[in-house]
């Protein structure tokens, strides 16, 4: 699975204008600002794509490649609700893009189906002039036209009910399209300026799927009779799980080098079984199968037993008691250790297979164009005052929390600074400073401002608590750990009953399954290495052990004994920063809750702008680069009036001047870091304690995720607030908690986009009411927005000059940064297993597959491995 499970895929329903009503989310101070203006320079990705690149003419003719992806998808459609990254992967291979990504994820013209595309007139009405390819055709022949074109509009503007679309924006702001001086020009005019008009007919269906509702909506779902790309749609195989992409004989480009690509369904808790016996070529993986692809390497010529999988815990004396036992004169206990050294044999054996056949791949890694974030529901609880959001956002270590994940796979470990772009992307700016960094003091601050001190927690508060908290849950969850996996059985040691150590250095993985061969043999080893075992070996009486760089039994964080409220229930929920310590003392705000959210409400907008007016100089000087002296008055201009509206302290990011933070009695030992004044203890507002329920998936493949949210809880209990700990079924986690809005904290990713303007606007749109009574939120699952947010995405949308455009998506992002309803933390690692004689492909980053190039290297220029059968 991924190593965060849960990736929503973002639609583009049509753009909604709101009015300009300008509410307070969040403040800028000077800091901020100086480090935003640096953030306007060019960047570069973080990390390069790992594709193993090679010219054509190194690469065999011929040949058939096996790609792993998680499910064969419901829907050949990609505009259909139902669509995934398969029906993407398919699309892509099969049918034309007038425009794909680069390295830099830049739209790029596709010259094989796109000779030229450009903006012919602004006024009275935007017109873009399309010329298309001359060779290009669709599978039955017909010449690939503005009929075509036509025919999409129709379907996705979203005035036609009766197609079932998931999203229409751009569609929608087109008025006609007609032909130019013949059916390859085609002239696309919009009745509303559309600055992300390259997104459009990409990818492009016939106008055999989208001339009709039926067509569009069925016609498409199961198979695709006309296509245009370097492969056809050969067949799918649902019983084998199995999709075959076949070269197109009509393809008019540069011959796919590969005959058939294979895309075979392989969950991803069975993808080392599937490398290991050939069954794929090329998987995306997770860092435990990474690190075992590097231990097989390693060992390939070293002699013996290995010193790591099922078994290798197992020491002399362990080995010598459980030979005892099993020839002992208790012939039941005998009978049982006689069946467990069985069952370990086979698992040590499996596991040798498999990592023998592991030798035959190598693991090329980059960053995915998407960021993990950590949510923040705002619609209702303690997370509803956006004073406590920030204070959770800016107790929170982003550098240590990248690192976690991904120094261990040697990937660049910095904390993504926007929610719109990546580093390299043009519109990526850190702006993150609108926030503000990490203070703990500030954080503290901000509680007390909102009202939440360590005053003692209540009787009746506590009682209250966990009523409400348990008629939220209901009884879904009960069942839960059936459906999910780990509930209960890896639950935190909360009973005095047995202790665990767990990694957090980005992947809590497992050298190998559990052994059994002895009553004291079942020790289960997680080292830091990060490989897992897939065999199915169980212990049933062992302890369990895992290495890593933090162990958690020391730093108190997660030893619950006796904390009471859910702790040992089986729907795998715990309590981060409950103890029994009293709070040593009280502290009131020197500025009431409601003075200082009046005096945010005055300052936001002039402290936001403070922001925009260093960006401004910037440009002017670019325009005129020999008024230097012009932009030094700018800035100066821009230094002044934030510093002037900084006086006296900025609320919002910041507390108001002279909050103080609550004082008492310091955090459990090993929580807090060095400098760092500890919290009063947990905190607490009318009787009640500050505890978030903080939900994360459950099954096999979380461990990284989990790691993260548990330094995530203790960071937090440094500040005095509690984490409620939520461990669901996968298959629930998104659709009956984060999109329903049951949560308070929760860990998901979002993919980058070359056109932040038009698919990251409906995940940061203000949610409205909808016609039946319900909120609308859309995908804006933490229900945290503004109307100026809304606004500069509309006002980026319709606007056609580049540099305008990419400043107005700037400062969104630098609004939905105060507004901390999401925080970015890291760029997701991008893991992939291939054949080292696989060449184009592999860890891409931004770019788009060039499908036709990709394929098995020559014999004469093999690096090792072979292409494997059909």
């Amino acid at each position: 699975m991924p190593h965060d499970r849960a990736r929503p895929r973002p639609v583009r329903p049509a753009a909604t204008a709101r009015s300009a009503v300008f509410l307070a989310a969040g403040v800028l101070a000077l800091p901020a600002l100086t480090g935003c203006g640096a953030g306007d320079e060019p960047s570069t990705p973080a990390a390069g794509q790992d594709i193993a690149p090679a010219a054509r003419d190194r690469i065999a003719d011929g040949s058939t490649m096996k790609w792993a992806v998680d499910t064969l998808p419901e829907t050949f459609n990609s505009f259909q609700s139902d669509a995934d990254a398969t029906t993407t992967r398919v699309a892509g291979a099969v049918l034309p893009s007038m425009y794909r990504t680069d390295a830099q994820g830049r739209p790029q013209r596709n010259p094989d189906f796109l000779e030229s595309a450009e903006v012919v007139e602004r006024a009275p009405r935007q017109v873009v002039l399309y010329k298309l390819n001359q060779q290009a055709v669709w599978g039955n022949g017909r010449e690939i036209g503005a009929d075509d074109f036509a025919a999409q509009w129709r379907a996705l503007s979203g005035k036609d009910s009766a197609y079932w679309t998931a999203r229409n924006a751009g569609y929608d702001r087109i008025g006609k399209i007609e032909r130019g001086a013949n059916n390859l020009e085609v002239r696309v005019t919009f009745d509303k300026p559309y600055a992300d008009w390259r997104s459009l007919f990409s990818p492009l269906y016939p106008k055999e799927v989208m001339a009709t509702p039926d067509s569009f909506n069925d016609g498409a779902r199961t198979k695709l009779k006309v296509t245009a790309g370097p492969f056809v749609l050969k067949g799918v195989d649902r019983s084998a799980g199995r999709i075959t992409l076949q070269r197109n004989p009509r393809w008019w480009g540069s011959p796919a080098k590969l005959d058939k690509l294979i895309l075979r369904s392989v969950p991803r808790d069975r993808r080392a079984a599937a490398l290991a016996e050939g069954r794929v070529d090329l998987a995306d993986i997770d860092a435990a199968e990474a690190s075992r692809i590097a231990l097989a390497a390693r060992d390939k010529d070293a002699p013996g037993a290995l010193a790591h999988g099922p078994g290798a815990q197992l020491t002399p004396a362990r080995a010598l008691r459980s030979w005892a036992i099993a020839h002992g004169s208790d012939e039941e206990a005998a009978d049982t250790e006689q069946r467990a050294r069985k069952k370990a044999r086979k698992a040590v054996a499996k596991y040798a297979e498999q990592q023998t056949g592991l030798r035959g791949y190598v693991v090329r890694k980059s960053l995915e164009p998407a960021y993990t974030q950590l949510a923040l529901n705002g619609s209702e609880g303690p997370l509803a005052d956006d004073r406590v959001r920030r204070a959770v956002a800016r107790a929170l270590d982003r550098g240590e929390l990248a690192e976690t994940v991904l120094k261990p796979l040697g990937l660049p470990a910095e904390p993504v600074g926007s929610h719109l772009a990546l580093a390299g992307q043009e519109a990526y700016a850190d702006n993150s400073g609108a926030l503000g960094d990490q203070d703990a003091a500030e954080a503290r601050a901000l509680l007390a401002d909102a009202g939440w001190t360590p005053t003692a927690v209540t009787e009746k508060g506590a009682k209250e608590e966990d009523k409400e908290r348990d008629k939220e849950r209901g009884g879904k969850e009960e069942g839960e750990e059936a459906a999910g996996g780990e509930a209960g059985s890896r639950t935190r040691s909360e009973s005095g009953s047995g202790s665990r150590s767990e990694s957090e250095s980005g992947s809590e993985s497992e050298s190998g399954s559990e052994s059994e061969s002895g009553s004291e043999s079942g020790s289960r080893s997680e080292s830091g290495s990060g490989s897992r075992s897939d065999s199915d070996s169980d212990s049933d009486s062992g302890s369990r052990s895992e290495s890593g760089s933090e162990s958690d039994s020391d730093s108190g964080s997660e030893s619950n004994s006796g904390s009471g409220s859910g702790s040992g229930s089986d729907d795998g929920t715990y309590i981060v920063g409950e103890d029994d310590n009293k709070p040593g003392g009280t502290a009131t705000p020197a500025l009431s809750p409601d003075r200082a959210a009046a005096y945010q409400q005055s300052v936001l907008l002039r402290q936001a702008d403070a922001l925009g007016a260093r960006r401004e100089a910037d440009k002017e000087y670019k325009k005129d680069p020999g008024g230097k002296s012009k932009k030094a008055r700018a800035e100066a201009r821009a230094d002044k009036q934030a510093e002037k509206q900084a006086q006296g302290g900025a609320p919002g990011a910041y507390a108001p001047k002279g909050t103080l933070a609550p004082k008492g009695t310091s955090a459990p030992k090993g929580t807090t870091p060095k400098g760092v004044k500890p919290a009063a203890g947990p905190l607490a507002k009318d009787g009640k304690p500050l505890t978030l329920r903080f939900v994360l998936p459950s099954g096999a493949g979380s461990e990284p995720l989990r790691g993260v949210a548990d330094r995530i809880s203790r960071m937090l209990q440094r500040i005095g607030v509690r984490t409620e700990i939520s461990k669901v079924a996968d298959e629930s986690y998104f659709k009956d908690h984060v999109a329903s809005g049951q949560y308070d904290l929760a860990l998901y990713s979002w993919p980058a986009s070359a056109f932040p303007a038009t698919d990251a606007r409906p995940i940061f749109a203000k949610p409205v009411p909808a016609a039946d009574g319900s909120l609308n939120v859309e995908q804006n699952y933490t229900r945290v927005g503004t109307d100026h947010i809304d606004q500069l995405f509309e006002q980026a949308l319709g606007e056609l000059d580049e540099d305008e455009n990419r400043s107005l998506v700037k400062k969104a992002d630098a609004r939905i940064w105060a507004a901390a309803g999401s925080i970015p933390l890291y760029q997701r690692p991008q893991l992939v297993a291939a054949r080292p004689n696989l060449a184009n492909v592999g860890a891409f980053g931004f770019q788009t597959p060039v499908y036709q190039d990709i394929g098995f290297l020559r014999a004469s220029a093999k690096t090792g491995g072979s292409p494997s059968g059909d």
